[in-house]
């Protein structure tokens, strides 16, 4: 990508990295709503919304953020957003049903695509 293409992305880039971050948020408060929400004995709920958010954010922080803890290939990057998102798209199914599940795994789908073209184009 020539540097004036890359200067008329940038705003484009920026707007979905926001998105991807809001994303990656909603993921999480999602997983936290769905262990809250789970019938278990007094204490496993809440242990459950929390355990669940904080695993997803260890595994994303260890291998998928900007500046992950470990570098992994690609692949294994795009594997662990994955495992997140789907987490996170499988805890709004049980919560909110089909079509909802199916807008939020559309939406990542689409930010993931154009930040791994964007990133990739940067390098």
């Amino acid at each position: 990508m020539s540097s004036t293409a890359r200067r008329r992305a940038r705003p484009l880039f920026l707007v979905n990295e926001g998105l991807a971050f809001l994303l990656e948020v909603v993921a999480l408060v999602l997983l936290g709503w769905w262990g809250a929400t789970r019938d278990l004995p007094v204490g496993g709920a809440v242990a459950l919304a929390v355990v669940a958010p904080l695993g997803a954010a260890v595994l994303w922080g260890a291998f998928a953020a900007p500046k992950a803890r470990w570098s992994v290939p690609l692949a294994a990057q795009l594997g662990v957003k994955a495992v997140v998102f789907g987490a996170g798209a499988a805890a709004l199914l049980a919560l909110a049903g089909g079509v909802a599940a199916g807008c939020f795994a559309g939406v990542v789908v689409l930010n993931t695509a154009a930040a791994t073209y964007h990133r990739r184009a940067a390098a």
